[in-house]
């Protein structure tokens, strides 16, 4: 079973590149992020195209913002579009769906951005993570939780610590709220296949970001131990990120039981492209 998690950044804008991409890896379960459409809306736009390559759709979402989505081709079961102790900002957000697939629990999240350190976004952020890890914890162990988790788990999982300080994604709050996500049982699969590789899934589209590799890894899959057990493959598809009209993320893919690629690996830059020297680069929003 193939598994991806995509924040596609509008999918009425991704359709272009979203319908081939599918036709070309042929996931069987597909969660999306920041659809930025609501479920109307999402079925009328790709409810048809999706049909035919044999996906059934769960969705929640709203007009122009967040937006969650699983397309499954295994099944789709026990639909869930919100969870206990779900907290809003001020009420609850399209950022979560779960359901059964091929006997996996999957979850679709959108995890808050949190602004700025301090602010309410921030404190609803580590809110709304608390909820989440008490929700999975409640559930099977045959777990995937997917998605885009707006922390990276460490230094290196950015193009240089320094330029992030200050900024959240980074901070030491954000980091444990996402590790005690993970101490219910989860396993950052992308990270322990590739321990030691330079690896991306989401690059800011000003200053050229992609093209000199200054990304961070936001979009995870975090697995239960029998599902964790089970993978084969887990990598970032890089080149989903290139060419015309791409989101500002690539897909994160896992292959269970059988890689039909081979283990194809995070697409790492060359070693030509190393890190930058420090305070070579800030972020396209720092402030001077």
């Amino acid at each position: 079973m193939r598994v991806v998690t995509w924040n596609v950044n509008s999918v009425k804008q991704r359709v272009p590149r979203l319908l081939p991409w599918l036709d070309e890896r042929v996931p069987d379960v597909v969660c999306l992020q920041e659809t930025k459409l609501t479920e109307e809306a999402f079925r009328e736009l790709l409810g048809d195209a999706l049909g035919e390559r044999g996906y059934e759709i769960a969705v929640r979402g709203e007009a122009s913002w967040n937006g969650v989505a699983i397309l499954s081709r295994v099944g789709l079961e026990d639909v869930a579009t919100e969870f206990d102790g779900w907290p809003g900002f001020p009420g609850p957000e399209a950022r979560a769906v779960s359901a059964t697939c091929g006997g996996v629990r999957v979850w679709s999240v959108y995890v808050p951005n949190g602004r700025e350190p301090g602010s309410e976004h921030y404190e609803y952020k580590l809110k709304w993570l608390a909820a989440l890890r008490d929700a999975v914890a409640a559930g099977p162990d045959a777990v995937l939780v997917c998605g885009d988790m707006n922390i990276a788990p460490t230094d290196e999982d950015v193009f240089a610590p320094a330029a992030y300080e200050g900024h959240t994604h980074v901070t030491p709050p954000e980091r444990q709220a996402l590790a005690e996500l993970e101490a219910v049982g989860l396993h950052d699969v992308v990270r322990d296949r590739w321990p030691d590789q330079r690896v991306f899934s989401y690059w800011d589209y000003r200053a050229g970001m992609f093209h000199k590799d200054l990304g961070m890894r936001i979009d995870l899959i975090l697995a239960g131990d029998p599902v964790a057990a089970r993978v084969k493959a887990a990598w970032i598809d890089r080149k989903a990120r290139k060419g015309k009209g791409p989101s500002d993320h690539a897909p994160v893919i896992v292959d269970l039981d059988e890689a039909p690629d081979g283990d194809i690996g995070p697409m790492v830059p060359p070693p030509s492209a190393a890190p930058p020297p420090r305070g070579t680069h800030k972020l396209p929003q720092s402030r001077d």
